[in-house]
């Protein structure tokens, strides 16, 4: 008699070979996808093609315009003795970006591009989809759900405030992101933060314009904006615990005329962002930013005003659905391809809402490795050959999760 895990085993691998047969289908789909890229809350092609699909698996349920251009699909197990619910989030948008690809299937529209990967999540969604609806090895509820607006517009929390959850409620929810940096057959994920919170902070500076033959008369604004620039990174080197991450980052500033050499402005703007894992660093830095940058403006006889804007919350996996993902993970990888602690990223996620209201894990699954063009880079490309396996580990959480009573 096989053990308990070599069956497990078995099992997952049964799921991993009977999606394989559709891979060339799913290659195409995801494909079509990378060539008509949209941007959050106007994802109406990819929305159609995705309930398309859906129907086409055969799974019960297709539920669209959830959260402006989101999408759910419900698909019943087999059994439902405990009327239990599990769900899987894929993200549907694409990024303002111009491709620099030459392949067939590159966009088809100018300044927009799947520069992400969020083409392939969708893709593993369908491909499990299809296998669930086939197979129906569950007892319970599988709730897919396709979500818009990922890349900046919090289109997860739209799908939450549009009644996702009051909906179908869902005991806990799995999302996963392709990852260049790491081999393809191979998943991470991590106990507690798997990326970071991120903020928008505007600073205003106000000064006095001049002549700039005589700046003694004036309060140059930009004189202010270089001191705050260097000021405020002594808040990470000296107000944060070495052992919390946080990074400050002021990635652009406006002010006065390039075509006026000699004229001092009256205002000057600075724009970054702050990335943080803990509310209560996020806090901290906040406070002090604002008192930092005052100060400073005052210093020079200016003043400073800081806008700070809460945009995505760090995003936390939870204890035992993290511990629960990876073991699913090793069943069909094994133990040697899972990463159980990976290094997590300071980028930003808005599955981090999902997480806020239920128990999940957000998983990272290798498709590159070490030379491999990175995220939001104008030459990225998903790697189809990984489709079969991300859909098998989609298909394999509800199985484990939602297990048919004997």
């Amino acid at each position: 008699m096989l053990a308990p895990a070599a069956t497990t085993r078995l099992a997952h691998a049964r799921a991993f070979a009977h999606i394989a047969q559709f891979h060339p289908e799913l290659t195409a789909f995801r494909r079509d996808l990378h060539a008509h890229p949209e941007l959050g809350f106007e994802e109406v092609y990819t929305a159609a093609r995705v309930q398309e699909a859906l129907r086409l698996c055969g799974v019960d349920e297709v539920h669209a315009g959830i959260g402006k251009t989101g999408v759910v699909g419900i698909i019943h197990g087999r059994q439902n003795t405990a009327n239990r619910m599990i769900g899987l989030r894929a993200d549907m948008d694409a990024l303002t970006m111009t491709e620099a690809n030459d392949f067939p299937w590159k966009s088809s529209r100018n300044g927009m591009m799947h520069g992400c990967g969020h083409d392939g999540h969708v893709t593993m969604l369908i491909g499990a989809a299809r296998y669930l609806a086939e197979t129906r090895n569950f007892d319970g509820t599988a709730v897919l759900v396709f979500q818009p607006g990922e890349e900046g517009f919090a289109g997860a929390k739209a799908m939450i405030e549009d009644g996702l959850f009051n909906r179908w409620p869902v005991e806990a929810v799995y999302a996963m992101h392709n990852w260049p940096g790491l081999r393809p057959g191979c998943f991470g994920v991590r106990h507690h933060a798997m990326m970071a919170s991120a903020d928008r902070v505007t600073i205003e500076i106000t000064g006095k314009g001049g002549h700039g033959a005589h700046a003694y008369l004036a309060i140059d604004p930009v004189l202010v904006a270089g001191h705050i620039i260097t000021a405020v990174q002594s808040i990470i080197s000296r107000n944060v615990k070495p052992v919390d991450g946080a990074v400050i980052s002021l990635c652009a500033m406006q002010a006065g005329d390039l075509h006026a050499m000699s004229v001092i402005p009256g205002k000057a703007t600075l724009v970054g962002t702050v990335r943080t894992f803990r509310p209560e660093v996020q806090d901290m830095v906040e406070r002090r930013l604002k008192e930092l940058c005052s100060a400073v403006a005052l210093g020079f006889g200016a003043s400073a005003t800081v806008q700070y804007e809460r945009i995505y919350p760090a995003t936390i996996n939870t204890p035992r659905e993290t511990e629960f993902a990876a073991d699913v993970a090793e069943s069909l990888v094994g133990p040697e391809h899972v990463v159980r602690d990976m290094e997590p990223s300071m980028g930003a996620e808005d599955f981090s809402f999902m997480l806020q209201v239920k128990p999940g894990a957000y998983l990272r699954i290798g498709q590159g490795g070490e030379g491999s063009c990175m995220l939001h880079m104008t030459r990225y490309d998903f790697n189809d050959d990984i489709l079969p396996l991300g859909s098998a580990l989609h298909a394999s959480l509800i199985e484990r999760g939602l297990p048919l009573t004997p």
